[in-house]
């Protein structure tokens, strides 16, 4: 009987799968496994939110495997380690891996294929898994990348997805390899009260769902913060329950201009991955720097506390941090108007704040996120890197009844809009009846020091 290993990373899913479906076509048996990376830990980037999200993920993925004869095996360790004794114990001649962007994937994949290579076994790497279009297949002329998402969307654009692929009806697995127990979130620490479930089928039925009822309005309704009529299906694009090739596809037939808009912002995620996978060092380097002189985090400790638990005195700003504590989530607008404030209103080096939102994301993908932050820092792609998001007059335009901000800044529930927008222009005495901070800078002070820092003033 011959064997292959599926090796399982940001790719939890059973259809629309390339590296199961060629694993099945090329053995009598697989061994779909799932390691728990010591690295991953040692980085930093085992988020209690994430965790848990992933205990679903386990979950719903060996239980599908299971209904089609099979299970999911788990290990835990190095990697490459686990990999190689997995392949020994199968007497698998190769493992199938989906492509991955970061530098650490890159080095991954690298080990791998060494180690394997060593014990004479194959490595075979499969693209468009993780993302809808392969980072690198898309270059302007001259360059390994694009650094600009227009010209990439008209390319992006252009391509046509490969087919989907259904889910297996069997998935035979060699009762002799040993697996540990799949983790629970039961009893883990720091778990964000109202965060969403995981898993391939939780995930396949939110989007049935949104692409049924919500994306016909989404072109008009994506930045509406008390709407909250975004997808949500950040998390599932990032552990990889649902597939973007067949997301792209499904929101195409469903068209539209929802569907349409919805389709640009998963264009927006390959960008991200293809910046990435060109310059893995933009994950903590500025890719174009500006020579900022960031105020030390040391500088700036109170106003970044007070940033991160939401009391900076903005309240739509307050809204989108204790939205992301609560939910382990935050609505795309926020993050824009929370990052800009973070970067240039207090003039904190965009890491600070990136960081904080990678140990509460639940969708915290390190191209997008990263690359996001330098998007709004200044520091990244985005072609007009000293703009600023005002956020009184953000607020005004995306929350006009100000119903998000009372949804999560419930100490101003009494306050009506406009007025709830910029608390600290009410009278004194009427002041004194809300327990809210003062702002903590003036928004023209704020500018005024970013725009010196720049040489714009």
């Amino acid at each position: 009987m011959t064997v292959a290993v599926v090796l399982y990373t940001s790719d939890l899913r059973l259809h629309d799968h390339p590296p199961l479906r060629a694993a099945l076509r090329s053995a009598d048996a697989v061994v779909p496994l799932f390691v728990r990376d010591d690295a991953v830990a040692a980085a930093g980037f085992a988020a209690p939110n994430r965790q848990a999200f992933l205990a679903d993920c386990l979950t719903e993925l060996d239980a599908g495997l299971r209904h089609r004869g099979g299970r999911l095996v788990v290990r835990a360790g190095d990697v490459v380690d686990q990999v190689c004794r997995v392949a020994t114990e199968a007497d698998a001649a190769e493992v199938h891996l989906a492509a991955g962007v970061s530098g650490y994937a890159l080095r991954r994949e690298e080990r791998l294929r060494r180690a394997l290579a060593a014990e004479g076994r194959r490595l075979r790497v499969h693209d468009a898994v993780v993302t809808a279009v392969p980072p690198g297949a898309l270059t302007p002329a001259g360059s390994d990348h694009f650094a600009v998402f227009t010209p990439y969307f008209r390319h992006w654009s252009r391509q046509v997805p490969r087919d989907v692929l259904a889910a297996p009806r069997g998935v035979p697995v060699p009762a002799h390899v040993g697996s540990q127990d799949i983790p629970s979130s039961r009893g883990l620490a720091g778990v964000s009260e109202g965060l969403m479930a995981g898993g391939e089928a939780t995930g396949r039925r939110r989007l049935t769902a949104w692409l049924r009822s919500g994306a016909a309005d989404y072109a008009d309704r994506h930045d509406d913060l008390a709407g909250d009529a975004t997808s949500r299906l950040s998390p599932h694009l990032h552990f990889g329950t649902l597939s973007p090739v067949e997301v792209v596809r499904r929101a195409r037939e469903r068209g539209g201009p929802g569907a349409e808009a919805f389709v640009r912002q998963l264009a927006w995620r390959d960008f991200h991955h293809q910046v990435l996978a060109a310059r893995p060092d933009a994950a903590t380097a500025d890719y174009r720097p500006r020579h900022d002189r960031w105020r030390t985090a040391e500088a700036a400790a109170d106003e970044i506390a007070a940033w991160k638990e939401g009391r900076t005195g903005y309240p739509v700003i307050d809204a989108a941090m204790r939205q992301l504590r609560y939910e382990g989530w935050m609505h795309n607008r926020g993050r824009l108007l929370t990052a800009c404030f973070l970067t240039k209103t207090l003039y904190v080096d965009w890491r600070v704040g990136a960081r904080h939102f990678l140990d509460l994301l639940v969708d915290g993908d390190l191209a997008n996120n990263q690359l996001n932050w330098q998007w709004v820092a200044g520091t990244g792609t985005d072609t007009r890197p000293n703009r600023v998001l005002n956020p009184v007059r953000q607020a005004r335009r995306y929350d006009p009844d100000g119903a998000y901000v009372h949804r999560w800044v419930p100490e101003l529930a009494g306050l009506a809009a406009p007025a709830v927008h910029e608390p600290w222009t009410l009278p004194a005495d009427e002041r004194a009846g809300y327990d809210y901070p003062a702002p903590l800078v003036e928004l023209a002070d704020g500018l005024h020091r970013f725009q010196q820092a720049r040489g714009r003033a």
